[in-house]
């Protein structure tokens, strides 16, 4: 059967399935993962082989511009802090314990072991977001992990680049790597930008609202080829453009803007059926690859792996969360011992760079931003990898520039693949049973 048809009866199948989940009250995408891994294991059912780079190309273009356009901006900058670090400095974290964990464990050398790390370190957009719907979550936790997920994929593809580039031989230069992660960042917001302004003028101009809806669903793909043509994050570029767009929905025609989302969402949802199957699907075919002897050991050092991603990144976010209350009592603490003509100065002095509101509004508005340990637990709990660990793991090269086979590439896309399941079933399944013993509600009081 050709690879199309495939395609087609899976899509089928996911359409098929959200109906079941929904009656069952059983999460979507977990379901359609065990129905993935069940059809992967029907003898004679080949894989599909779909290159790596057509993954990105098809999935993340309109995940991450769905999710950009959908996010609050006013929340999403409100919550900067605490996205960036999840974005960033928990990426590199744990890239860098995950590389130490596995080259003591696998005896891997470092360069492998890194790339291991950095293909692992994303919490995935499409899984963040599939898992998390419709949980009653509370909307500063769900823009928190929905802002992660849009930019922690550039800091993580651009970690792997670079471990693969010193996994061929040559030389890894810091200064040179944090010059290049900065203008790929800096430079696909700005096309993000350029390319919105662009789109707006002329959504402003044209009449034809199908014309619109098309290029407001073909452009996101169009974005990210450019970025990346020109050596730029494409994922940056494309979030850019969704936030920035969307910042302008209001002058553009509101019948073409609803039926834009509209099809974002039908294209969206169809896509993330067909994401969580394919997922499911490769657990069966890279086991093929893995002698016997070495599945129990790589299964425990997969687990492994998942166990240590959970706790850096809960360390981080409650770290984080004690942090920002003690930052936050000792300000409370110094205006308590100030007087009212200091206070003065003090909002006087603001308000000549622009600042609004008092010293105090602005002290209370730091206090709602803080995490309480409900969120924090959340957050930390919701780290799930998907299609982006696995698109990676996947687009590692067969042979070097020599011609020798890329090392130990077979035992690497296991390992990614059965962590990745592994977060998405204990993660996922356990998720909706963690909001309702906390009884989530939109306003929380510790």
């Amino acid at each position: 059967m050709e690879i199309y048809s495939v395609i087609i009866i899976l899509l089928a199948i996911a359409v098929g399935l959200y109906p079941m989940a929904a009656k069952l009250h059983f999460p979507y995408p977990i379901l359609l993962l065990m129905v993935g891994i069940g059809v992967g294991f029907i003898p004679h059912f080949e894989a599909i082989n779909i290159n790596p780079e057509v993954i990105f190309l098809i999935f993340l273009p309109p995940f991450l511009y769905d999710a950009a356009y959908n996010i609050s901006f006013k929340e999403f900058k409100r919550n900067l802090s605490v996205i960036s670090l999840l974005a960033f400095n928990l990426v590199f974290i744990t890239t860098s314990v995950i590389a130490v964990s596995v080259h003591f464990i696998l005896d891997l050398d470092w360069a492998l072991s890194f790339v291991l790390g950095a293909i692992l370190s994303p919490p995935d957009a499409i899984a963040a977001t599939g898992v998390t719907k419709n949980l009653g979550l509370p909307h500063r936790t769900s823009t928190i992990l929905e802002g992660e997920s849009l930019i922690n994929d550039a800091s993580a593809l651009v970690a792997l680049r670079f471990a693969v580039v010193a996994v061929a031989g040559s030389q890894f230069i810091f200064w040179q790597a944090g010059l290049m992660f900065l203008v790929a960042l800096v430079g696909g917001a700005v096309l993000g930008w350029i390319l919105s302004m662009i789109f707006i003028f002329m959504a402003k101009k044209l009449t034809d609202k199908n014309v619109i809806v098309a290029l407001n669903l073909l452009l996101p793909f169009a974005i990210y080829l450019l970025a990346e043509e020109i050596h730029v994050s494409g994922v940056i570029a494309v979030v850019a453009f969704g936030l920035f767009v969307a910042q302008h929905r209001n002058e553009l025609h509101e019948k073409s803007v609803m039926q834009s989302k509209s099809v974002l969402e039908t294209t969206v949802f169809i896509l993330s059926g067909l994401i969580f199957i394919l997922i499911g699907l490769e657990f069966p075919h890279v086991l093929k690859n893995i002698p016997n002897s070495q599945f129990l050991p790589l299964i425990g050092v997969a687990f492994l792996i998942f166990l240590v991603a959970l706790i850096i990144r809960m360390v981080v976010i409650f770290r984080y969360k004690v942090h920002k209350k003690k930052q936050f009592i000792r300000i409370n603490n110094k205006i308590a011992n100030m007087s009212e003509k200091q206070i003065r100065h003090f909002d006087s002095h603001f308000s000549r760079f622009g600042k609004k509101g008092s010293f105090k509004e602005r002290l209370e508005e730091s206090k709602s931003l803080l995490l309480n340990s409900k969120e924090a637990f959340v957050i930390g709990w919701s780290g799930m990898r998907g299609i982006v660990s696995l698109a990676a793991a996947l687009s590692l090269p067969l042979v070097m520039a020599d011609g020798s086979s890329f090392p130990h590439r077979n035992t690497l896309i296991f390992i990614t693949v059965t962590v990745v399941i592994m977060m998405l079933l204990i993660q996922g399944l356990g998720l909706p049973f963690i909001v309702k013993y906390l009884k989530f509600k939109e306003k929380i009081e510790e």
